[in-house]
């Protein structure tokens, strides 16, 4: 007896597109945090400002790791594809 069911395959929680948008916000936040890492100073006797407040780190920096989250909760929120 041939029956024309087709089998019910369970829906996958996160797509193929999900998982590369969910690279791209690590690999974001990654650039973030290196940029906002410090540098050694030569003499450690002394404080160079200059450094410490960058724009890179005080700006730059923070800004890339919250457009690294905000990419991450559009990767986990987006909907997969649903392929027939």
């Amino acid at each position: 007896m041939i029956t024309n069911k087709k089998q019910a395959t369970p829906n996958p929680l996160f797509g193929k597109e999900n998982f590369t948008w969910m690279l791209v916000g690590l690999v974001i936040m990654a650039i973030g945090f290196f940029l906002m890492a410090g540098g050694k100073s030569p003499d450690p006797t002394k404080f160079n400002d200059n450094e410490i407040y960058s724009f890179t780190r005080i700006t730059l920096a923070p800004f890339l790791i919250i457009v690294g989250f905000v990419v991450e909760i559009f990767a986990i929120m987006k909907k997969p594809k649903i392929s027939e």
